[in-house]
């Protein structure tokens, strides 16, 4: 059974324990405002680079470009994975991790491009060689977006790779994220069955000229398609992480709180044991002298 200086010292490690997971909790609320903040100042240009793709694509016939054309064959696809550059956060990289692996499974070889420290400890810790790896947190989200966009597409181009897969975590609400495998090259026909409504709506809208050729200027785009897509994955996976750590802050710190009420108690009850023992001791020496 603990002895109350356990016990005492449980609590006590438990109280400075809770203090930290306090202050995190508190650091990932103010964060999760900058980065909710910083994901929704993007989505309007995110929305427009969409719509302007769909145009685009509806009003040509044919683009000469590497990214509308299927990948070599036999080649090993590439994965772009984004984690959190940190960890206690619940599940939250290890559900993105196994969703990348889930993929791998169906593929017979992977390249992965990690963005983030968990993702590229991963990677690492199976084995596969070292890949062009980024950190989330970097200073410049736009221009870790770029490296990225630009070490993939020279490896699509090369042949190296057959397709370009992204895979990230969706930030559903506060208290939900869900990780999403999304292909984004080779952009091929069957891809564009989606598309046809996009075709009606932008006929119904009339015509829209684009100068110098919609070839030209879809060839122009679709780079910055890729570039901005994991630019938009990174803000995405920034604010979800920051809700997921605020959760399992949360959490930890109520837990914290429920251990320290039983081990208070416990402590009492340990106390006042030894409280009693000391009395019957007194009462029972007492006696033994009165008897003689």
């Amino acid at each position: 059974m603990a002895t109350v200086r356990d016990l005492r010292d449980r609590i006590r490690s438990l109280k400075n324990t809770q203090q930290i997971t306090k202050a995190m909790k508190q650091v990932a609320a103010a964060k999760i405002r900058r980065a909710e903040a910083a994901q929704k100042k993007a989505r309007p240009y995110a929305d427009a680079i969409a719509e302007m793709l769909r145009d685009l694509i509806g009003a040509v016939t044919s683009v000469d470009h590497p990214f509308m054309r299927a990948g070599r064959a036999g080649a090993p696809a590439g994965i772009i994975l984004i984690t959190s550059d940190k960890g206690l956060a619940g599940a939250f990289n290890s559900n993105v991790i196994g969703a990348a692996e889930a993929f791998a499974r169906t593929q017979s070889a992977i390249q992965y491009y990690t963005i983030g420290t968990k993702a590229r400890n991963a990677v690492r810790r199976w084995g596969m060689a070292d890949r062009p790896s980024w950190l989330l947190g970097a200073p410049s989200k736009i221009d870790t977006a770029r490296e990225a966009a630009r070490a993939v597409t020279d490896d699509f181009n090369r042949g190296s790779i057959s397709e370009i897969v992204l895979v990230s975590q969706q930030l559903i609400t506060m208290m939900s994220q869900r990780p999403r495998t999304r292909k984004l090259v080779p952009i091929l026909k069957e891809d564009l069955a989606s598309l046809d409504s996009a075709r009606d709506d932008a006929r119904n809208r009339g015509a829209i000229e684009f100068a110098p050729s919609p070839e030209f200027v879809l060839s122009k785009l679709l780079p910055k398609y890729l570039e901005f897509t994991i630019y938009s994955a990174m803000l995405e996976t920034d604010a979800a992480f920051f809700a997921a750590q605020l959760v399992a802050m949360t959490n930890a710190t109520d837990n914290a709180s429920k251990l320290i009420d039983e081990l208070t108690i416990q402590m009492n009850n340990a106390r006042q044991a030894a409280i009693t023992k000391e009395l019957l001791e007194i009462v029972a020496g007492a006696e033994a002298l009165g008897v003689e």
